[in-house]
């Protein structure tokens, strides 16, 4: 078993230090395989493609850095990490967040945040009731809102020190969330 997560780093550095400098669109499976030395056949049973590839760097990297941070009193801290993370493997992570599709890092990040929303609402209200629309429609507003401040991020080179657009996005939902929710308006 040790083997086939030491394989499947091995393949994941690859595509890494690959997509340094080249775009995903233009990397093969023959390109990744050729620069860690592994056959095909290897990569074939460990991947379905380079796309997979990618998504279990996200979902194995990414994730360590998140994955404690997932209650609303934590949430910055986590998006934090995510963000020194991403700077520390800058090139890969701009490459991936200009790679637009299915499985895309995008989606990776929606679906992450739209989970951890979720989560964040249920405690904020307490087991009070509130309207599932509301509830949908508010996690899909701050989901949004937090990918696309760390897209446009990635977009600037990741240059600006993350902590202070987190610490202003912190300035902005803290109390919003729960007064949209709880409070007297309501989605029609």
């Amino acid at each position: 078993m040790a083997e086939v997560s030491l394989t499947k780093r091995v393949l994941a550095q690859s595509i890494k230090e690959l997509m340094q400098n080249t775009p995903l669109s233009k990397i093969t499976v023959g390109d990744i395989t050729a620069h860690c030395g592994v056959n095909r056949n290897t990569f074939y049973y460990h991947f379905k493609d380079k796309f997979e590839l990618v998504n279990w760097i996200y979902y194995t990297e990414t994730l360590e850095q998140m994955s404690s941070f997932t209650d609303y009193r934590h949430w910055e801290e986590g998006l934090r990490n995510l963000c020194l993370y991403m700077q520390q493997n800058r090139k890969f992570y701009i490459n991936a967040l200009s790679t637009m599709g299915q499985n895309s890092f995008s989606d990776y990040l929606v679906d992450f945040y739209n989970n951890l929303l979720i989560t964040c609402i249920e405690e904020l209200t307490g087991g009070q009731k509130v309207d599932e629309r509301d509830v949908r429609f508010i996690a899909k507003f701050y989901t949004y809102a937090f990918v696309g401040i760390i897209e446009e991020w990635a977009k600037g080179g990741m240059e600006e020190d993350p902590a202070r657009w987190i610490s202003r996005v912190k300035e902005l939902i803290d109390g919003s969330m729960a007064r949209e929710l709880l409070g007297d308006r309501r989605l029609d």
